[in-house]
């Protein structure tokens, strides 16, 4: 059975590899697939209450990009690595296309910067609440229309023919690069085989810019297949979903930060909003407070659309103090779910022995500024929580769409619940595995994963408010 897939996962690259035009006019069908559902529903009426996903584009283009795209491409990653990226996705197509005809200049060092994942997320996931990204066409141009804006000018100022975008500066980039370590796909490089090739000698082009005879994970590959057979040391090969996290990914400052305090931490938040009660009584105090002092700037609701939704036709526009409150209830989301998780991951990495050679990461520079460097490697285990959280969050989009469908959701709560527990007992499998092999005791390792779990409390009562009280 091994031998026949590996056989059959070597002939699917192969197949990418030697099909790669006819993969290219595919990628430039969803390119303009893509522009249509981007930019005509922003120049059509907002749909009325009967509007449906059947016959209003408006909704038809929502219900695509925040009902089927997003959640789903997410599914894709740990089930089929980055295939998404290197086969479908149209700003990975526009940046490699624009490089290809661009000015081809070196990538400078601000671009290269290992924090733009983090922060790419966070800005465009607390602006996208901020303009109602999830609701409104103009809000998505701004949003999708302004990350492909940046894709193309990027790709024709710097790198040939590469994908500098994707590599660095993509707001979801680092989320699936995360996501991808635990496909069960990986292309493996065959050290004594690249050294004395045999076939493949000649250069090829890896776009989304891959040390490819280093390559040890799925991360950053982009599973487009040029490289299949490059050299007859690269396959296509299937792995335990497991074995990147436990024995290659060791992580650093700004992945933990994005696990910790980004996907489980300002993206709850994000999602979380709306739904929450407690926002509504932040708010009413803050106006309380505002009349009580003779301040009403912040009251009023002229920001325009790109600032702050803005939108009086229907009735939905945000005021200064709306907007306020969000970004104070996505940061301190941050803090209240991010902070005991990441205290959870120090105390757990404390009670450990020392890091091995091979589990360090990144070396002693950033050490005093975020932690210990064994909470970076453990934190990996936590990978599929988190990106569980994010699709939990994105297909109450889909949910809610299909509901004004009248599509029944009586199982709705139970398949949640369900999802989320399984992606909690996998991280913490993940984690257990990952502090075996730190050479503790049993007795350690049982105190330290049950301090992550204590860790992961308020992230689990966060879904629970949202599934189950809210």
């Amino acid at each position: 059975m091994s031998m026949a897939l590996s056989r059959a996962a070597a002939a699917a690259a192969d197949f990418l590899r030697d099909h790669a035009p006819l993969l290219r006019k595919l990628q430039w069908c969803i390119v303009g697939v893509y522009f249509f559902l981007l930019i005509v529903p922003a120049l059509l009426p907002l749909p009325g209450n009967t509007a449906s996903i059947f016959n209003n584009l408006t909704i038809f283009a929502q219900f695509a990009f925040w009902g089927i795209w997003w959640p789903f491409v997410l599914v894709s990653m740990p089930l089929l690595g980055r295939a998404w990226c290197g086969l479908f996705c149209p700003e990975g197509m526009l940046t490699e296309w624009a490089s290809e005809h661009g000015r081809g200049k070196a990538i400078p060092r601000w671009i290269r910067w290992g924090g733009w994942p983090f922060v790419a997320f966070s800005l465009t996931t607390i602006y996208g609440q901020l303009v109602s990204v999830y609701q409104y066409p103009l809000a998505v141009l701004a949003v999708l229309g302004g990350s492909t804006a940046g894709a193309i000018v990027i790709g024709w100022m710097y790198g040939r023919k590469k994908r500098v975008w994707c590599k660095y500066l993509c707001p979801v980039n680092g989320v699936f690069n995360l996501l991808a370590k635990l496909a069960p796909w990986h292309y493996k490089v065959d050290e004594d085989a690249w050294r004395h090739p045999v076939r493949r000698i000649e250069s090829i082009n890896c776009a989304p810019l891959v040390p490819l005879r280093n390559m040890q994970g799925a991360g950053d590959c982009h599973m487009c297949g040029r490289c299949s057979d490059y050299r007859g040391a690269i396959h296509l090969t299937p792995r335990s979903p497991e074995e990147e996290i436990v024995h290659i990914a060791g992580g650093d400052r700004w992945q933990t930060a994005l696990i910790v305090f980004g996907l489980m931490g300002l993206a709850v938040g994000a999602f979380l909003w709306s739904a929450s009660p407690w926002f509504v009584t932040i708010k009413q105090a803050g106006a309380t407070w505002l009349v009580d002092h003779d301040i009403y700037w912040p009251l009023a609701q002229n920001a325009p659309w790109f600032i702050l939704t803005h939108y009086p036709e229907v009735n939905d526009s945000f005021s200064w103090l709306d907007g306020a409150d969000i970004l104070l209830f996505i940061f301190g989301s941050a803090v209240v779910v991010g902070g005991p998780l990441y205290a959870a991951l120090w105390l757990a990495d404390c009670v450990l022995p020392g890091v091995r050679a091979q589990d360090a990461v990144a070396g002693p520079k950033w050490l005093g500024r975020l932690g210990r460097p064994g909470v970076h490697r453990i934190a990996q285990g936590l990978i599929p929580a988190a990106g569980a959280g994010v699709f939990l969050g994105l297909s109450a989009t889909t949910l809610t769409l299909l509901k004004n469908e009248g599509v029944p959701m009586f199982w709705e709560t139970s398949v949640r619940f369900l999802i989320l527990g399984l992606a909690l007992l996998w991280s913490l499998r993940l984690v257990w595995r990952i502090l075996g092999k730190r050479r503790a005791d049993v007795g350690v390792r049982v105190f330290a994963t049950a301090v992550v779990m204590l860790g992961l409390l308020p992230f689990c009562a966060a879904w629970y408010l949202f599934f189950a009280v809210w």
